[in-house]
């Protein structure tokens, strides 16, 4: 690997890293503004959409640049086509924190009602594998990454367990339906979120061990 070539690659890494902070900060204010029913937080990620759309686009044109300039092969041309993918994952999980931020908004504007889950906890899970994910692209550890595609199925567990209670409840107190159903869909979400950072943990595989793991089990 050329000099230049190693630079331009470590700076890629970098400004995927500062967008992986960015959408955790924003999924983390949704997820707050919910608990702590804090329309101002839900407004905050609205706002800051565009800062993530931009930030996707630059990580992008960085990928063609270095493609074109420095024609990679092997490893450096695995990692830069895993960022791109990367890079679309984490513009998507800003997507889910505006839609998380939406149903917040929404049900913080209601007559007051408890959250019958534990959304929290439920987050905390996802942004544990969304932090893992990102670590292991950049200290390419394979088992880091091979650990968090196994803690997917614990959040689908927990989203399949959210859905039955939620259903219960409508059953129970019919009009409670549209806040439930606000709390079920934050539920969706956060899961898609775990989704997605199995995703980036998958693209690691397939930059070290040049494997295409996806929709395979391990």
């Amino acid at each position: 690997m050329s000099l230049h070539l190693q630079r331009e690659l470590e700076r890629l890494k970098k400004h995927l890293l500062s967008l992986c902070a960015v959408v955790e900060d924003h999924v983390h204010k949704a997820v707050r503004s919910l608990l702590d029913r804090d329309p101002r937080l839900a407004d905050e990620v609205e706002r800051g959409d565009d800062d993530v759309d931009r930030r996707e686009i630059e990580v992008e044109e960085d990928c063609l640049k270095i493609l074109a300039l420095y024609q990679p092969v092997a490893i450096d041309l695995r990692t830069i086509v895993a960022v791109m993918k990367i890079n679309n994952d984490l513009e998507r999980i800003g997507d889910l924190a505006v839609n998380i931020s939406r149903k917040a908004a929404a049900f913080i504007a209601e007559p007051a009602a408890e959250i019958p889950i534990d959304l929290e906890l439920m987050w905390e899970k996802a942004q544990g594998m969304l932090r893992d994910s990102v670590n292991s692209l950049i200290d390419m550890k394979v088992e880091l990454a091979k650990d968090v595609c196994r803690r997917d199925a614990e959040v689908d567990r927990m989203k399949h367990d959210n859905r039955k209670a939620i259903e219960d409840l409508i059953c129970n107190n019919p009009a409670l339906v549209r806040p439930l159903m606000r709390i079920l869909a934050v539920s969706r979400n956060l899961e898609r979120i775990a989704d997605c950072a199995t995703n980036i943990a998958e693209d690691v595989i397939y930059i070290v061990e040049g494997k295409i793991v996806r929709h395979h089990e391990e």
